[in-house]
């Protein structure tokens, strides 16, 4: 009996040896090879491997310093816990050398200085934003700054991480920024570390916008690349140049110009096209019987190669921005109110692509349409579209403000959803395949088929024009519409495109990341409330009863067995 024991016993204390020695084992593997394990359907804490190898490769520590703090309501609270959730994960895969801490723009002293701040954080690229809460029965409003300071190596960044497209409700614009965050801060990261600068060219010298309209832009570019102006005339090749910005050109290109072009795009050069294909301006619209015309800007061969065609209208929205309108007199004072121009599409449909995806509105200004044609080769992707109710006028197109007092422009607008942006990739045909050469260009390395390579189309040059103030003459931001107030989200999608078009480090799709929103049914919840409530607090007594009866059972038979 007793070497029973023993043997049992050396079989107890070996079988824990082994236990512990596994367990050693486990966390020696642990600590030289690292992973991590994410549980949730849609992966919503991993970090996308371009992040990683950003964060991997820092030489530097990155400080944090975020102002989402304070009392938050729920949807808020939970737009703060994602963030702190997605830095934790920035400081694990950077080996620490990302720190960031939480600070609450509320707390200072006096109200004074709590001005001061406030107003430092929205001049560094922290906005505050206007919250109304619902308390106690009552209306209360707070402002809040849901951004971040980033600063790397003696450089600073503000992000804004409330993003988004506003016209969905609360709840789905903190979802949309909740699957932003790791994007926002990983490219504020690398646009603070990252030592080589792309070359980004404006082409001029043909009407295109000037210095001050596409300031918005050149300010917004200027923050992470080199911006260039380009002569197309005055150069014999183009090149060293990541990618040409073409924005709203009003003359004619020639054969030159364009073949300069044509072998940019052969020789993988990256170009985005932001043409009127219609002159229509509002400093016409308020005279009686002006009529849109199309441009001659020698540009259509091009675009119909490479498997474009911007047809010849204007595309007429209801989702529309607005213009202010005269639309009576009381006395010598004339009535002015704010009417949707239909000529203004107000873009909120867009493809699900890096580019655009958790896009706010983009406002638009005479845009045409835009219709695909054979291109072998090349992957056409439509990225921006009109609303459902939208409508295609054809040219001559009649521009006249006056017509919105008439309430005439807003029939059978049934056409839509319709094509505005196209983005291309692939490989592309040259226009001067089989064909002869321009006089006086450079014939020595000229290609017939491009390296993979890819394009923008977008049928509206305003999109990347800017307002200018009329007090004091300077550019206001790329989107700002001065009759609303509100800015659009002409800057980001902008942005997007050319990072999209050019930067080989696969931030931009990080954008991809998706984070569904499980929301309760709230009629639903009204409606089964009670039937819940009762099955909380009485099932869990049933339950201990009849457990207790069933052990008091248990326990008297057997008892009165051994009796």
């Amino acid at each position: 009996m007793r070497s029973w024991k023993q043997s049992r016993q050396a079989g107890d204390w070996l079988f824990l040896a082994n236990g512990l020695v596994l367990v050693v084992l486990f966390n020696l593997v642990a600590s030289s090879h690292f992973f991590r394990v994410d549980l949730t359907e849609e992966k919503r804490f991993t970090i996308k491997p371009p992040t990683k190898k950003l964060l991997k490769d820092l030489d530097d520590n990155v400080y944090v310093e975020l102002f989402l703090e304070g009392d938050l309501n729920p949807a808020f609270r939970r737009f703060r816990n994602a963030i702190h959730e997605t830095l934790e994960e920035f400081r694990v895969y950077s080996n620490n050398k990302v720190h960031y801490n939480f600070t609450d723009p509320a707390s200072a002293i006096s109200e004074k200085a709590k001005n001061e701040f406030m107003t430092e954080l929205a001049s560094k690229g922290v906005p505050a934003v206007r919250v109304i809460d619902g308390k106690e029965g009552e209306r209360v409003e707070k402002i809040l700054f849901p951004g971040a300071l980033v600063s790397y190596n003696g450089f600073e960044s503000g992000v804004m991480l409330l993003k988004g497209s506003r016209a969905q409700p609360s709840q789905e614009v903190i979802n949309q920024s909740i699957e932003g965050v790791e994007f926002e801060l990983a490219n504020a990261i690398y646009k603070l570390s990252s030592n080589a600068r792309r070359r980004v060219g404006l082409v001029t010298g043909h009407g295109e916008l000037d210095s001050l309209y596409i300031a918005g832009l050149n300010n917004a570019l200027l923050e992470q690349y080199d911006v260039f102006r380009v002569d197309l005339g005055r150069k014999k090749i183009v090149s060293n140049y990541d990618a040409l910005i073409i924005a709203k050109p009003t003359k004619p290109f020639s054969e030159q110009d364009k073949f300069k072009l044509d072998q940019f795009v052969m020789k993988g050069g990256k170009v985005l096209f932001f043409i009127d294909r219609l002159d229509a301006v509002m400093d016409s619209a308020s005279r009686d019987n002006y009529y849109a015309f199309p441009y001659d800007l020698n540009l259509d061969d091009l675009l119909f190669k490479y498997g474009i065609r911007i047809n010849q209208d204007l595309v007429q929205d209801r989702v529309a921005g607005k213009y202010p309108v005269v639309v009576g007199e009381t006395g010598n004072h004339p009535q002015v109110t704010q009417l949707e121009w239909p000529y203004y599409p107000m873009v909120t449909n867009y493809a699900n692509h890096p580019i655009t995806r958790n896009m706010d509105a983009t406002i638009t200004r005479f845009v045409s349409s835009i219709d695909t044609v054979k291109a072998i080769g090349v992957k056409k992707t439509a990225l921006l579209f009109s609303s459902r109710y939208s409508h295609k006028a054809r040219a001559p197109v009649k521009v006249d403000v006056n017509d919105l007092r008439k309430g005439g422009l807003m029939e059978n607008f049934n056409e839509g959803p319709i094509p505005v942006a196209y983005l291309l990739e692939g490989e592309f045909a040259s226009l001067y395949k089989n064909r002869f050469l321009p006089l006086g260009v450079d014939t020595n390395s000229f290609q017939e088929k491009s390296k993979p390579t890819k394009i923008i189309v977008m049928a509206d040059g305003d999109v990347a024009r800017n307002e200018v103030n009329p007090r004091t003459g300077q550019p206001q931001a790329l989107g700002f519409d001065p009759f609303s107030g509100y800015t659009f989200a002409n800057q980001d999608l902008l942005q997007n495109m050319v990072s999209y078009l050019i930067e080989d480090n696969g931030l931009i799709g990080v954008r991809s990341k998706e984070v569904r929103i499980r929301l309760l049914d709230k009629e639903k919840v009204k409606r089964e409330k009670s039937f819940w409530q009762g099955i909380n607090m009485v099932l869990p007594l049933v339950l201990l009863i009849l457990f207790g009866f069933g052990r008091a059972f248990v326990r008297r038979r057997k008892y009165a067995r051994i009796k």
